[in-house]
């Protein structure tokens, strides 16, 4: 096992020695979804008040809500919530590139076969952060696929302070 796997399973043990949440419900109990970043530096429950059981939580590079929207799709149509809060973040890496340098960076370390596996796949980087809020937050609100009486906000969270401010 490497460190990281001992970590994992030694970590694990102790959590499981305390566990007592066991019978919560499947459906979030506060019917929500939270589409945020996979960064490391951001800890969801803690910086969002969420408790376990509470709501979705849907992380992927950016908070992106195009590469949510499957999860989304689940949560509110199979799980019942029926609001999503996007939340972005300062200092994200997705505001550091653009897709032709995403690109170049896989056929140079991956080569040709890489290349042609991710068939031209938009890595969805943004410029600007409080754009890129109300983007993902119109992108949500005019999907046919997300039902018109489910709530949608944006939000940056910004890693230097903790706090979080709403993006209209």
């Amino acid at each position: 096992m490497t460190v990281i796997q001992n970590n994992l399973t030694e970590k694990n043990k102790q959590y499981a020695s305390t566990f007592t949440k066991g019978d919560l419900a499947l459906p979030p109990a506060k019917k929500y979804a939270v589409v945020t970043c996979m960064d490391a530096r951001i800890d969801p429950a803690a910086a969002y008040g969420i408790d376990l059981g509470d709501a979705h939580v849907i992380r992927n590079a950016g908070g992106n809500a195009k590469d949510a929207l499957r999860s989304l799709i689940i949560s509110e149509q199979l799980l019942g919530t029926k609001e999503i809060l996007l939340i972005k973040h300062t200092g994200c890496g997705m505001l550091t590139f653009k897709n032709e340098d995403a690109h170049t960076v896989v056929q140079k370390q991956l080569g040709d076969a890489a290349v042609k596996e991710l068939g031209g796949l938009d890595f969805q980087p943004f410029p600007d952060l409080e754009q890129g809020v109300r983007d993902d937050v119109a992108f949500l609100n005019n999907s046919a696929a997300i039902p018109d009486d489910v709530a949608v906000s944006g939000w940056v969270y910004e890693v230097e302070t903790g706090k979080v401010r709403a993006v209209n």
